[in-house]
């Protein structure tokens, strides 16, 4: 079918999915500018995590998850999207220029992932116990190949073990550090306000107390631990460097890994810590044998339906139609 440009309307509703794309923190931190038929994508350095991403690198990946969600919405409208990474380097930024085109080639196989945009969600629970087949394996391992990236499957147990370990590693210097602790609760609000770590509003204030005073990095440790133990598949995803560019690729290469799974009937569990903490990082290479990682993924089939984060306004992160 060929497609006719689309609207301003149009490319809104394009970008609400794109919006569905997940974040460190539930933040959000992505804005786009609409000018006819293009899409500017921008990071928004107001949603920076400065001590739990202090080189914006985890803030660049999410963009570049809702980088993949609008190519695969604009496929699914029959709109072929041109993207251009990082327009203009002394603009760092400004990450992606999109233009959207009529049907290519390309736009048919990101149209048929379309229906797992708002089904994909972060699942924070135990998996069921059910292990993912060799099959679908060598799909997300194609998935991340695809854009630019890797994927590497944990799968012998010393291995496994040894990534779980590393996540409860970091878990507690992530909690001994106060200020990590009081940016987390700065985070932590009630749904109404469209973004962050979900908690009711009438428990928000205590919450917020016990996260900024206490260590409890103990006890996180050893239910990440576990949560990481049974995972049905545990995986690391990392790209060739460690540049801007690579961390958009990252980005793109990790949303089409979790639309492929969600294909699959699997949903995704982050598990970033070791890639979160400077000095447990290149302990990874002893797992993948390779050396830039960038997101830890457990995968398996969800035992409830996961339930979504709460979305931001369209209108607060898009700017006004010319």
């Amino acid at each position: 079918m060929n497609a006719t440009l689309p609207t301003s309307r149009d490319v809104v509703s394009l970008i609400e999915r794109a919006a569905l794309a997940p974040s460190s923190h539930n933040t959000q931190p992505w804005r786009f500018r609409i000018t006819g038929a293009t899409v500017d994508l921008f990071a928004d350095p107001t949603r920076a995590l400065p001590v739990n991403d202090p080189d914006d690198r985890e803030l660049t990946i999410s963009c570049g998850c809702a980088l993949m969600n609008l190519r695969v919405a604009a496929a699914a409208r029959g709109l072929d999207p041109e993207v251009t990474l990082l327009p203009r380097r002394e603009e760092p930024e400004w990450l992606a220029h999109v233009r959207l085109g009529p049907e290519g080639a390309a736009a048919g196989a990101e149209a048929v992932l379309s229906q797992q945009i708002e089904r994909r969600h972060t699942y924070r629970k135990r998996f069921r116990p059910h292990p993912v087949s060799a099959a679908t394996i060598e799909r997300l391992v194609a998935a991340a190949a695809t854009e630019g990236g890797w994927l590497h499957p944990v799968l012998a147990e010393p291995d496994r073990q040894w990534l779980a370990q590393l996540v409860a590693e970091g878990d507690a210097q992530r909690w001994a550090n106060p200020s990590w602790r009081r940016e987390l609760a700065a985070w932590m609000h009630p749904r109404r306000r469209g973004d962050g770590l979900t908690v009711s509003a009438l428990a928000a204030p205590i919450a917020h107390a016990v996260v900024r005073t206490f260590d409890m990095g103990r006890g996180i440790a050893a239910k990440d631990r576990e949560l990481a133990d049974a995972s049905p598949l545990l995986a690391i995803l990392g790209t060739e460097r460690d540049e801007i560019r690579d961390w958009l690729l990252a980005g793109q290469s990790l949303e089409r890994v979790l639309l492929t799974a969600c294909q699959a009937g699997l949903q995704a569990s982050f598990l970033n810590q070791p890639v979160q903490v400077p000095a447990l990082r290149p302990k990874l290479r002893d797992v993948a044998g390779r050396s830039v990682h960038q997101v830890v993924l457990g995968l398996g089939e969800p035992v409830d339906e996961p339930v979504a984060a709460p979305r931001r306004a369209v209108a607060d992160i898009v700017e006004a139609p010319q």
